[in-house]
């Protein structure tokens, strides 16, 4: 079985309230007919549908603090508490110590080593490599996992052939702030449409969204309403071509930050684990998730057959 991971940076479940909380207010239809008409907001949780499923996440995982995205995101990708094991939340890029956990098991070194295929679809411009190797950027959790289980990360080549999708689904950001007048652009719902396709090559497809909480972080309601309503163009996108026999689509986060704009710092609210797909499947993985670390162990369960041996 195959898995689709939209990983949506800074989102947790807030209270229904329009003035602060952008999924309470935007316009994003195909989010609500999946969950049944219910907004994304903390009260919607638990909920199982016809083709989708959610429940919350803790993203605290018993550490005093604001949750942070490296020790978050370690803790999705190694199914360890990783806060709790440093005795602290670290963001936003890992410290030796997150590193450390994210070097020494994480899903994409278990699938890889394990004969399952495994890749990060978004694509990186040229720019982005230059600064890894000179040392001027760091990689964050996601693509330090990624490289370290010898994945290559997708490249503006790939974006132009169509194997891969920009951060902002569009690449009209690839034009507009870097510079790249010929980079080809599609709509948000193509977008969907060529992240169900592009899935289907891997046992695992990972796709990073991080304008959300750079969105969160400026308090923008604006530009929050606008990604959102982009996001839920592209979720049309990708679930008129996905093929629920396959695999199930997961969509979760590491803090919370998008779902209240009365502050710029990250929330202590809980995150969404939204999982689409056959009913059965979603019962199967959803079982047992109450933390962020319960997700890699998810998927683990879910890709490899029962009984098959994973180092």
């Amino acid at each position: 079985m195959r898995l689709l991971f939209l990983f949506l940076d800074g989102v947790g479940l807030g209270i229904d309230d329009p003035k602060i909380n952008p999924f309470a207010r935007a316009d994003i239809p195909i989010l609500h007919k999946l969950l049944g008409g219910k907004r994304l907001v903390a009260n919607a949780a638990p909920y199982f549908g016809s083709r989708a499923s959610l429940v919350s996440l803790d993203a605290c995982m018993g550490v005093d603090g604001m949750p942070q995205s490296a020790t978050g995101q370690a803790s999705l990708l190694t199914g360890q508490n990783v806060p709790a094991s440093i005795g602290y939340h670290y963001g936003p890029k890992p410290n030796h110590l997150v590193a450390t956990y994210l070097l020494n098991g994480n899903i994409f070194n278990i699938l890889r080593k394990n004969g399952k295929s495994a890749a990060l679809l978004n694509a990186y411009p040229g720019r982005y490599f230059e600064g890894i190797s000179s040392g001027k950027r760091m990689y964050s959790a996601i693509p330090l996992a990624v490289t370290s289980a010898g994945i290559a990360l997708k490249t503006e080549v790939d974006l132009y052939q169509g194997n891969a999708i920009a951060a902002d689904f569009t690449a009209q950001g690839w034009r507009d702030v870097l510079h790249m007048p010929n980079t080809p652009v599609i709509t948000s719902f193509q977008a969907g449409e060529r992240l169900a396709t592009i899935a289907r090559d891997y046992d695992l497809a990972f796709f990073e969204y991080w304008l959300s909480d750079y969105a969160g972080h400026h308090q923008d309601m604006t530009q929050a309403l606008a990604l959102l309503e982009s996001f839920d163009t592209m979720l049309a996108g990708l679930l008129n071509r996905w093929d629920d026999n396959e695999g199930l689509v997961l969509i979760t986060s590491d803090h919370g930050n998008l779902e209240d704009l009365s502050t710029r710092r990250h929330t202590r609210n809980p995150v969404p684990a939204l999982v689409i797909g056959k009913p059965e499947h979603r019962a199967q993985f959803s079982e047992g998730l109450t933390s962020l670390s319960d997700i890699a162990p998810a998927i683990t369960r879910f890709i490899f057959p029962q009984g098959e041996n994973r180092a």
